[in-house]
């Protein structure tokens, strides 16, 4: 089961279908595997105080994953999105939301499936699977070198 949960009326005003956006896009990065996901929809200031009080960094992010222990099992993780660095990354990177939201989505479920990036081989590997995944939803190769600003 994937729960989107909405918390910033800035992400419905943008994109009236986000739910299903993210719905999608966790659903095809899940691909065969079980579990339950939630994604809240927040605010840049929500962000940056969990970035803060999780990860020591405060400032806001795009996405942050949080895996779930083991024992709360079907629960995968939760994933939490800001609107406004979202946006802006979009806008300044030339996609349409929902692409950038789609691809930020697929990225933080595969972290919550154990994918990381630290090192090249990883991200290498990380980066080829978030492109199967986004073809399969219709999402241009976020990674191409003409799609980035």
């Amino acid at each position: 089961m994937i729960e989107v949960e909405i918390e910033d009326d800035a992400w419905s005003a943008a994109l009236p279908d986000v739910a299903d956006v993210v719905g999608r896009a966790a659903a095809a990065a899940l691909g065969a595997a079980s579990g339950d996901v939630v994604v809240l929809l927040t605010d840049d200031a929500a962000v940056q105080d969990l970035n803060g009080r999780f990860r020591e960094r405060d400032r806001p992010t795009n996405v942050l994953s949080f895996p779930a222990a083991a024992s709360a099992a079907p629960h995968l993780g939760d994933l939490v999105l800001a609107y406004g660095v979202c946006a802006a990354e979009a806008e300044a990177q030339g996609k349409t939301l929902a692409d950038h939201l789609s691809h930020l989505t697929v990225h933080g479920v595969l972290h919550l499936l154990g994918r990381d990036h630290e090192d090249e081989a990883e991200a290498e590997a990380m980066e080829a699977e978030e492109r199967t995944i986004l073809a399969s939803l219709g999402v241009a190769d976020p990674y191409r070198a003409d799609a980035q600003a």
